[in-house]
C-alpha cells in the first residue's frame, strides 16, 4: 500500500521534538490538544499508538502554536511558520 506524498508520519519521537522546540510540558500539550497527559505519556514513551483523530488533535495543536511538520526525502520534520495562528 502506497501512502500519499502529502502524508507525514506523526512518531512519538516527533510530538517530543515539537513540544521540546515550543518548551512545553506534556500537561501543556493536554492543555492545547485537550488529549490527556496519561495518553501523550503513553503515545511518547511507546507504550501505545494513538487514533488518527487524537494524532490530528495533536498536530493541530502544534499547528497553532506555529509549527509545521514536513517529510523531505522520506524524513519527517518539523519547521516553524512565520506566524502562529490566532
Amino acid at each position: 500500500m502506497v501512502q500519499s506524498a502529502h502524508h507525514i508520519v506523526f512518531s512519538p519521537a516527533l510530538c517530543r521534538a515539537a513540544r521540546g522546540y515550543l518548551g512545553w510540558t506534556q500537561e501543556e500539550l493536554a492543555l492545547q490538544s485537550l488529549v490527556s497527559r496519561s495518553t501523550i505519556r503513553d503515545y511518547e514513551g511507546q507504550r501505545h499508538g494513538v487514533h488518527r483523530s487524537t494524532e490530528a488533535q495533536l498536530k493541530l495543536a502544534f499547528e497553532k502554536a506555529g509549527l509545521r511538520f514536513t517529510s523531505e526525502n522520506g524524513f519527517p520534520g518539523i519547521f516553524c511558520s512565520s506566524q502562529p495562528e490566532a
